[in-house]
């Protein structure tokens, strides 16, 4: 398996930007898609972006599109989440998640296909 740790997350005033880094390790990272996905207090996990392992694809949940951009440099084996126009909603812990299947047409939302996961990092959002 492949092991993640994410960063870069922080406490951001609203409509501001934060990137977040996830760092791989072990299993040829470039052969997975990897996803991104929060958590906030109280609440299940959700998915946030993905993106196929030549970073030719990309998926967004409707809560991302137009502010998130994940993208990846599987030369140094890490995957980026640049957030922008952040809110209060957007407060949670972050987490990184890699793909259990190398090498799929399409990334997806749901947390079954992922089988490494980083310990997260937050992300708070002042008002």
């Amino acid at each position: 398996q492949v092991q993640l740790v994410e960063s870069g997350g922080g406490l951001v005033q609203t409509g501001g930007s934060l990137r977040l880094s996830c760092a791989g390790s072990g299993r040829t990272f470039s052969d997975y898609a990897m996803g991104w996905f929060r958590q906030a207090p109280e609440k299940e996990r959700e998915f946030v972006a993905a993106i196929i392992w030549n970073g030719g694809s990309t998926n967004y949940a409707d809560s991302a599109k137009g502010r998130f951009t994940i993208s990846r440099d599987n030369a140094k084996n890490t995957v980026y989440l640049q957030m922008s126009s952040l809110s209060p909603e957007d407060t949670a812990v972050y987490y990184c998640a890699a793909d259990r299947s190398p090498r799929r047409a399409l990334s997806s939302r749901y947390e079954r296909n992922y089988i490494s996961w980083g310990q997260g990092t937050q992300v708070t959002v002042s008002s």
